[in-house]
């Protein structure tokens, strides 16, 4: 019963995670501001988180020196500034399901980095290495093949008017502007993962000296709403983008703050504690599932032969890293696996395909 409650719980999470980009992708679309909305979310899950932290890990939290500062500094522009910003620039010029399938490429990019920065070993010899520098191959290649080559439709279109029209261009001239914007969208996300998976390795290099996770996630959203705010001074200064009012927009902001940066987390949390990082990874696919089906019958979203043989790519080659990983976890000695871990389960809470699940 309770290995349900781990399923169920994982379900809830890519659910959750495909309402937000969906929600996100119409309220952009309707003319609310990306800078506006990453402030107001991280002022939410900072409230709602700070209590907590405070009360749970009191004894846990270490004395915070201004050169630790400033590495949270970097971890925040990283992982939630530089990343959610680009990433919602990105969502703008394209669909949500380009956004989630673009999102499995993270654990290989963050194994990349990994390598180069000498983190991870690999032993090309053996069959677990093999795995994942091939995975990592074939992710790259399944990401460039989904942003550059459409290839015509590969299936028609569920229904034959979007339920939801948020798109407002017309005409057969729009081709051309569309598929210019899907390659911009495509190539901001990617850059943002860039910038996520070198969080994921920054990160782990500050659990070594900064235990207090959930301190960490406070301190992070608190410092991204003040940077954000700063970059707001120069994109959104207008006082009308900051009003709120009762409408999408404003429930975009709650259920992101709430359902993904508060709830999401901990259920994340709960399930790698109990049944490990590769556990919670082997369900990011499905986060494409949700959303591509919603897109198809929301917007009328057509599916492209290039962008289903990039995503399925990305999804082998996801799976071919996570094999490898799950074996040299089996093989790690246990001085080291609290540090692998830590790059695994943050490939999970990514904030921008995952919306941010671990900011």
């Amino acid at each position: 019963m309770k290995t349900c409650g781990y399923f169920a719980a994982m379900i809830l999470v890519q659910v959750s995670y495909g309402a937000s980009n969906i929600l996100i992708k119409i309220s952009l679309e309707q003319g609310m501001n990306q800078f506006v909305f990453v402030v107001y979310r991280h002022i939410i899950a900072f409230l709602l988180l700070g209590p907590f932290a405070y009360v749970l890990e009191k004894k846990e939290r270490p004395k915070l020196t201004p050169p630790l500062f400033a590495k949270i500094f970097v971890l925040s522009a990283l992982g939630t500034t530089i990343h959610l910003n680009v990433y919602y620039a990105g969502l703008a010029y394209t669909s949500p399901t380009v956004a989630s399938a673009l999102s499995n490429v993270i654990p290989s990019l963050t194994f990349l980095m990994a390598v180069l920065f000498r983190m991870e070993k690999v032993k090309i010899t053996s069959a677990r290495g093999q795995a994942k520098v091939l995975g990592t191959v074939i992710c790259i290649c399944g990401s460039l093949v989904f942003t550059f080559w459409k290839g015509g439709y590969g299936f028609n279109g569920f229904v034959d008017r979007p339920l939801i029209n948020i798109y407002t261009s017309k005409g057969v001239g729009e081709s051309r502007h569309r598929h210019e914007n899907w390659i911009m969208g495509s190539a901001l996300i990617l850059t943002s993962h860039i910038a996520w998976s070198a969080w994921l390795i920054l990160q782990a290099l500050l659990s070594k000296v900064y235990p207090a996770r959930l301190s960490l996630t406070v301190l992070i959203c608190f410092i991204a709403s003040l940077q954000s705010s700063l970059l707001s001074m120069f994109f959104a200064r207008n006082p009308v983008l900051w009003r709120l009012d009762w409408n999408l927009s404003l429930l975009t902001i709650i259920y992101a703050g709430t359902m993904i940066s508060v709830l999401s987390y901990f259920l994340q949390i709960w399930c790698i504690s109990n049944k490990g990082p590769v556990f919670a990874s082997m369900f990011s696919p499905l986060l494409v599932l949700i959303v591509g089906i919603s897109s198809a019958i929301c917007f009328a979203e057509r599916f492209h032969l290039g962008s289903l043989v990039g995503a399925l790519l990305i999804i082998v080659g996801l799976y071919c890293v996570l094999w490898g990983k799950k074996k040299d976890d089996s093989a790690t000695p246990t001085n080291t696996e609290a540090e692998d871990q830590m790059l695994e389960v943050a490939v999970i809470g990514c904030p921008a395909a995952n919306d941010h699940g671990n900011e």
